[in-house]
């Protein structure tokens, strides 16, 4: 594809000067008008310039897009200018480099604290962990993701903010500035129990029901089981959900638990008996829904899209760039056809509230 680009932009470039100076490459007749250079498009004696590119453009958008993205990602301003000459063949100054972040820290800021004005029946919060340093020495920081499936069916990113660890004070924190926001109208979380996020839900959104992540809770049972019974194990498992009512779901759940602990897999069972219940919190939703919010995987897809994006940097100077590479890479995403689709029929909801006389 980029031969085919470059030739066809070089035939181009070509008639253009065969047309301005009369002559075909190299001609030196007498009735030329003026003689063709070695190096197409360059004319001697007369000055060229082309429909195809611009006059004066020395960069293109892309190149300011891609120091944008550096300074996001921690790059120091000096670094990119040494980036630009490099690459680019032209310096670019520090006021360019700092007028453009400026433009794109206040962009994605601004996004990231928008105001949410429509409401949020199911919402999907996890944290992300990424490399940062820290007075010399490097540590973990957690960037805390939501996104929502709106009152017309389509995902959103909702917010984005930094926790040095998922603790219960960081979860409040960021469920009330959602609350601060805007957020209204959510009938259920769905997480993987992280440390503090069950209680802050609880506190925060107290009309809210919690479903914990089914794939987590598998990933913690297989835990205490030994690598040659996985999968086996894992099947007993997904066949707790895949029954039709909560009933016949907890009935099998007993049923699994006694099967490991018979096994001889004690601290398995253990698992399963006292976390089988908070898995289940999807069954009272309509059943067109089940699959998409019995586990966190729309939030787990879109953080491998950040983790993806924020590899390339390896360690963050500070935990604001961290945070703002993975709100600028959330914008850009939900900004594209993934925010469009149609995710959950929400009228559902309002037919089983009608139903269930709510």
């Amino acid at each position: 594809m980029r031969k085919t680009v470059e030739d066809t932009l070089n035939g181009l470039l070509e008639e253009e000067a065969d047309d301005l100076v009369g002559a075909g490459h190299h001609d030196r007749s007498l009735t030329a008008s003026s003689a063709r250079s070695r190096s197409a498009p360059k004319l001697k004696g007369m000055r060229f310039a082309t429909a195809i590119i611009e006059r004066y453009r020395r960069r293109e958008t892309s190149v300011e897009e891609a120091m944008t993205g550096m300074h996001l990602a921690g790059v120091p301003a000096g670094r990119i200018e040494d980036a630009g000459e490099i690459l680019w063949g032209s310096s670019v100054s520090a006021s360019t480099v700092s007028n453009l972040n400026e433009k794109a820290f206040a962009s994605v800021e601004e996004w990231r604290n928008r105001p949410l004005e429509r409401a949020y029946p199911h919402v999907y919060v996890d944290g992300i962990y990424l490399k940062r340093s820290r007075g010399g020495s490097y540590e973990n920081v957690a960037v805390m993701v939501a996104i929502g499936a709106d009152d017309d069916g389509c995902r959103e990113a909702i917010g984005a903010a930094e926790g040095f660890t998922e603790s219960t004070e960081c979860w409040r924190e960021f469920l009330s500035r959602l609350k601060s926001r805007g957020l209204r109208g959510v009938r259920m979380f769905t997480g993987d129990k992280a440390a503090g996020m069950v209680g802050s839900i609880a506190e925060v959104f107290p009309e809210a029901a919690y479903q914990r992540c089914t794939v987590h809770s598998y990933r913690n049972v297989l835990a205490k089981v030994p690598k040659s019974k996985r999968p086996r194990v894992a099947a007993m498992l997904k066949a707790i959900h895949a029954v039709e009512s909560r009933e016949a779901a907890e009935a099998k759940a007993l049923e699994v638990a006694s099967e490991l602990e018979a096994s001889r897999l004690r601290e398995a069972a253990k698992v399963v008996r006292e976390g089988f219940a908070e898995t289940l919190t999807y069954t009272r939703f309509p059943r067109e829904h089940w699959r998409r919010i019995r586990t966190n995987n729309a939030i787990e897809r879109l953080n491998r899209k950040i983790r993806r994006r924020t590899r390339v940097v390896g360690t963050f100077p500070d935990g604001r760039s961290a945070l703002m590479l993975a709100a600028a890479r959330l914008k850009y995403v939900a900004e594209s056809e993934w925010g469009s689709r149609r995710y959950l029929d929400v009228t559902l909801l309002e037919e089983a509230h009608r139903e269930a006389g709510i």
